[in-house]
């Protein structure tokens, strides 16, 4: 497992983030409609989904919004509001950033189905939008995200791996994410690619708004239907779920391999103690960092060649240029290598007196 963590890494510093290419080098189509050449004194609107998964206050807006000011020798202004898992009030947020004249959008949608409308009213407006982290339909003009179904076939793997020659002694649990998240479907799609034929899935569920209340529920319901001898293992699509999950599992004196997602401070140090088996570790300075670039691009109306050598299409946007960033297996063993060294964490802030013989025992430094 820590070789193949550590070639995935490999694999993720070797993505290009190039952006101080102008436009006058990177030739392309994919100016922003309408914009004039501008300086580096721009309005950005960063709107990101939910304040419930930690990755978004702590890590996604602090890292977009320094590498905006990097980009803009300070001058660029960031206009930010999280929509608390509310689409609706998404919505009326994109508004607000359409009538305080952004020049590009950075959008993170609470339901990628139902921005759409949203996506189109900041086109009329000549306003571009990057969607970042998830495909949002509409016209958007960029987009920046990990591979999921990458990181759906690293949680299987990872589960199969733990549970080994156990695998079909007994039913697993797939704790999916919401179904208004077309990631989900890519986690779950990568998942099943690996899983399907190789254990049984006694209980399968989408789990609504990722909400860890839920999937503990789920959880719950899924021992009393399955009979808590006959599971041995789970599949959770994130960190925050895999937390409901093991609580209710602990309550019934199950012990079994749990899957998870976002590598959250928690996370990792369930992963030390044996609770969780593993998380998904995604990059995200690369990630916040591209979708600055092609941010800062777009309202200046530069084009894109240089930053995104990708294209992507979804129902209503086809060739988005586009970055996909690599992912890593981060399991109790590559904790040094990952986390750390990426200065996500600390060791202090992982290894508090609780867990402080577990970091000694696997080395964490």
């Amino acid at each position: 497992m820590r070789s193949a963590a550590l070639a995935v890494a490999a694999g993720a510093m070797a993505v290009s983030l190039a952006a101080c290419g102008s436009a006058k080098e990177s030739g392309g189509d994919n100016e922003s409609a309408g914009a004039a050449a501008k300086g580096d004194d721009i309005k950005v609107g960063l709107l990101l989904p939910e304040n419930k998964t930690a990755r978004y206050e702590k890590f996604d807006k602090p890292l977009i919004e320094k590498k905006i000011k990097e980009l803009t020798n300070g001058k660029a202004d960031v206009l930010y509001s999280n929509a608390r898992q509310d689409a609706n009030l998404q919505a009326q947020q994109v508004d607000t950033m359409i009538t305080s004249k952004v020049d590009v959008l950075i959008v993170d949608a609470v339901d990628a189905k139902a921005i759409q409308n949203s996506v189109q009213k900041a086109k009329e407006a000549d306003i571009p939008v990057v969607a970042y982290d998830r495909l949002a339909e509409g016209p958007i003009s960029a987009y920046t995200s990990f591979d999921n179904v990458t990181v759906g076939k690293t949680q299987g793997e990872a589960l199969l791996e733990a549970l080994g020659d156990k695998a079909k002694d007994g039913d697993i649990v797939m704790m999916n994410g919401s179904a208004t998240d077309p990631n989900a479907a890519q986690f779950k799609e990568g998942a099943l690619s690996v899983l399907k034929g190789k254990v049984n899935i006694g209980r399968q569920f989408d789990t609504k708004e990722w909400s860890p209340d839920n999937a503990n529920a789920n959880m719950e319901s899924s021992i009393s239907a399955l009979g808590k001898d006959k599971i041995v293992g789970v599949y959770s699509a994130n960190d925050g779920m895999a937390g409901g999950i093991i609580t209710a599992l602990k309550a019934a004196g199950l012990d079994v391999p749990v899957t998870g997602q976002d590598a959250e401070l928690s996370a990792v140090q369930r992963i030390l103690t044996g609770e969780q088996f593993m998380s998904v570790y995604k990059s995200y300075p690369q990630e916040a960092d591209v979708a600055a670039e092609m941010a800062v691009a777009l309202a200046k109306g530069e084009k894109l060649d240089s930053i995104a050598k990708d294209k992507v299409s979804s129902d209503s946007a086809k060739d988005v240029p586009s970055v996909l960033v690599p992912v890593v297996s981060l399991t109790k063993e590559n904790i040094n290598d990952t986390v750390i060294k990426d200065g996500i964490y600390t060791a202090a802030e992982i290894c508090t007196a609780k867990y402080k013989s577990a970091c000694d025992e696997a080395g964490v430094k």
